[in-house]
């Protein structure tokens, strides 16, 4: 009898299983057409290209910037865009940041905010000679747009204001004041006096509350998996990035004469500091975006494949597994632990005094400094350990995905592909909207460019380029996007 039982609530699990799959699709929703922007698509390339050529590089030591460089960018500005400089205010903060102003109908309404960063990480010194085209020049082969800037995020910002020249020219008034925000030291990580802190402090002071803040983050990921996720768009909203964090942990020892060596030097003990934090990682969490990611990439896939990704719930404990041991993966539902620099004694026969490790960790959203200071001195075995912050920055706080904000970029993202998997995304690096969280509680992070995952690996690295037919389409979106939500 109870084989019988058994078999039959295994058949009604396998029937009702097989039904969930069958309605886990897509949300029908008509998102209508997208209007047809007119962009100048040489003009925003020869854009680009003369952006990348003045090399507005940051560092970390103010005296090393050359701010002549950031002067030749704004004269650029300045010549490739008459109409916002003349329509706009314009407003230089600190040494190079810029606020620019588009004065809407409305007083009634919150401004929206575009944001972009100048500045762009310097050349490794030796690696000058390993690009295919000078690293500064700006270079148009017909197929990619080369140098430092292109896609982090030089890109970005010379569509932004090529979609709001373009606007201008066609007589458009937003109904919102738009703001558009373009710090100096984006790359700075972590920076106490940074351009976009000085630019939000700005606005704070005038009593200015943002509507929407959108900056740079995900970006639209082509995915082919045969049989399972069939040519789909994977295009990710950051609605939240993680925090930022060094810490250098220090063992004191006695030291002396290398020929005389203790059982363990102090280098040895700092090898046990090293293994427990990298033994001890921080607890693994799905939080709501993740399971919203992978619901909505789910109800995309094929038939077979919606059997398991329908119930995700009872697969959470064995996701969660696989992902921890995916570096990629691991760092979307943990704070991230690396330890990246070391230092013993001056010299190879010289026992260390003080040994010292530096630790970089990036911060789950709801993890604090304070906390990874607790999680080091809880799991190091070590209690005589020194622990200093070297330099700090917090998670950010989540933004909503229902928001009016949220909801245009998806409907623009969908009009645009109707392929597309629209899904929320935790910004791994650091980017200038986070200082903007007194003002402004709807911040997003996201680029509108198609790039491949290989290519997205060329940022901050050798041959960074971009997709010379990528150029017009993120102007396109920037227009839509700016008529959207400068409107009421």
């Amino acid at each position: 009898m109870w084989p019988y039982i058994i078999l039959a609530v295994i058949a009604l699990a396998i029937v009702i299983t097989a039904i969930k799959a069958a309605f886990f699709v897509p949300k029908k929703k008509d998102y209508g057409t997208p209007t047809e922007e007119k962009v100048d698509a040489k003009k925003a390339q020869a854009n680009l290209s003369k952006a990348i050529s003045i090399p507005t590089i940051s560092y970390p030591d103010k005296s090393k910037v050359d701010f002549g460089q950031f002067e030749k960018f704004h004269k650029f500005l300045e010549e490739a865009y008459p109409l916002v400089h003349k329509n706009l205010t314009k407003e230089v903060v600190q040494e190079a940041s810029l606020i620019f102003r588009w004065k809407g109908t409305r007083d009634d309404l919150e401004p929206i905010a575009l944001l972009a960063h100048q500045d762009v990480v310097p050349i490794s010194e030796g690696t000058e000679q390993d690009w295919t085209y000078a690293p500064f020049s700006g270079y148009n082969d017909g197929e990619f747009i080369w140098g430092r800037g292109a896609l982090d995020m030089k890109n970005h910002l010379v569509a932004v204001m090529d979609a709001v020249e373009t606007l201008l020219e066609e007589g458009f008034q937003p109904e919102r004041d738009v703001y558009l925000l373009f710090g100096q030291d984006e790359e700075v990580v972590a920076s106490e006096s940074g351009g976009a802190k000085n630019i939000m402090l700005t606005l704070k002071e005038r009593g200015i509350h943002l509507d929407s803040v959108l900056d740079e983050g995900g970006a639209i990921i082509p995915v082919n998996v045969k049989g399972i996720l069939n040519n789909k768009e994977l295009v990710g909203i950051g609605v939240a990035e993680k925090g930022y964090t060094d810490f250098e942990i220090t063992v004191n020892a006695k030291g002396g004469h290398s020929s005389q060596p203790p059982v363990h030097s102090g280098l040895g003990k700092l090898a046990n500091v090293i293994k427990d934090l990298e033994n001890n990682q921080f607890k693994a969490e799905l939080l709501p975006f993740v399971k919203e990611l992978f619901s909505n990439i789910g109800r995309n896939c094929t038939y077979p494949a919606r059997l398991i990704m329908c119930n995700l719930k009872l697969f959470h404990p064995l996701l969660k597994f696989i992902m921890k041991k995916i570096p990629f993966a691991a760092c979307l539902i943990r704070t991230t632990t690396a330890v990246t620099m070391a230092q013993g004694s001056p010299a190879a026969n010289v026992l260390p005094q003080k040994s010292t490790v530096t630790v970089n960790f990036r911060q789950m959203p709801g993890t604090t400094v304070k906390d990874v200071e607790n999680h080091i001195r809880k799991v190091c075995r070590n209690k005589d350990i020194e622990v200093k912050v070297l330099k700090a920055k917090e998670a950010s706080k989540f933004s909503p995905t229902d928001s009016r904000t949220f909801k245009i970029i998806e409907e623009i993202c969908m009009q645009d592909n109707k392929d597309s998997i629209v899904a929320p995304y935790l910004v791994m690096g650091g980017t200038d909207a986070c200082y903007y969280e007194p003002i402004c509680e709807n911040i997003y992070r996201y680029a509108p460019y198609k790039v491949s995952v290989s290519l997205l690996r060329c940022t901050h690295g050798t041959n960074e380029r971009i997709p010379v037919d990528t150029v017009a389409s993120g102007v396109a979106f920037f227009k839509r996007y700016i008529r959207k939500a400068s409107a009421e």
